[in-house]
């Protein structure tokens, strides 16, 4: 059985834990609100680009001079596995509903004979990944000493994976990441960005519009795709930070109040020992008091 002293110290210390968490979670929420705004503003236009190019691609998915980044390279044999998790922890299972996504999804491709390329973006996901694949990692990036996500870093992340598409290293891309929806929900994402898949919306006939394209559509096509990608990573990253944030703030919450049940325990043995110590010690003075 602990002392009084031992019960004591093990009180402060889970008191200064529980500080630490109380206020890891106030910094999570105030870096939340403006996180989730950011992603909130991002949607509209990733969607709005999906759409302009569902349009142009319906009409040139069949055509012999099509892009390759719509029509692919015609094989299914390497498979880029981009996965965008958080640079820290102490998040939940923000990061580990990525990773254990990507990681089905690699051993499901290996199974089928497969090749398979993974692309980290973020310290935790490469450094739980390069355990089970570690020859499959073929290049890694940080964003640990950015304070302040945007549009470069997605067109940094966007620029490698067109690199290694060009020269030919794979024939699809898979993008990995959470989609913020709450503060306790995020939900673990796949998106095939490479060949590019598109949600065909069907609008009503009465208010189909039809557009012409100057230049033409597949000059658009080849100039827009590119972009896209960047904007789907652009908004992956942002989705990702608001999630991180979210996961922390709740998982920060419920340490606080384990610590707090941890402390009221503690208490409780703390002061039972020491009324059960000070009775005995009643009881020898009583003892001796009566012998004499």
């Amino acid at each position: 059985m602990p002392s009084l002293k031992d019960l004591k110290n093990r009180i402060a210390s889970v008191k200064a834990t529980q500080k630490i968490t109380k206020a890891m979670k106030m910094v999570a929420a105030a870096k939340l609100r403006r996180a989730q705004e950011a992603a909130e503003a991002a949607r509209p236009y990733a969607e709005r680009m999906n759409k302009v190019l569902a349009s142009l691609s319906a009409a040139n998915a069949g055509n012999a001079g099509a892009p390759l980044l719509l029509s692919g390279t015609g094989k299914d044999q390497v498979h880029l596995l981009v996965v965008a998790t958080g640079e820290r922890g102490l998040a939940g299972g923000f990061n580990s509903s990525i990773i254990r996504l990507a990681r089905d999804h690699a051993l499901k491709l290996i199974a089928q004979g497969k090749t398979v390329k993974i692309l980290t973006v973020g310290r935790k996901g490469n450094d739980v990944l390069r355990r089970s694949f570690k020859d499959n990692i073929v290049h890694y990036i940080t964003f640990r000493e950015v304070k302040q996500l945007g549009f470069v870093q997605a067109d940094e992340v966007a620029g490698k994976v067109l690199d290694m598409f060009n020269a030919g290293e794979f024939d699809v891309a898979t993008l990995f990441f959470a989609r913020f929806q709450s503060v306790i929900s995020q939900v673990a994402t796949a998106e095939q960005i490479i060949p590019a898949k598109f949600e065909v919306v069907e609008a009503p006939e009465a208010s189909s519009v039809h557009y012409e394209y100057e230049p033409s559509e597949e000059e658009i096509l080849e100039e827009l795709l590119p972009k896209n990608i960047a904007v789907q990573i652009f908004r992956a990253l942002l989705e990702n930070n608001a999630s991180f944030y979210g996961a922390q703030m709740s998982a920060m919450d419920n340490a606080t109040r384990n610590a707090g049940d941890m402390i009221n325990k503690l208490t409780l043995s703390y002061n039972r020992q020491r009324q059960a110590q000070i009775t005995k010690e009643l009881i020898e003075i009583i003892s001796g008091a009566e012998a004499l």
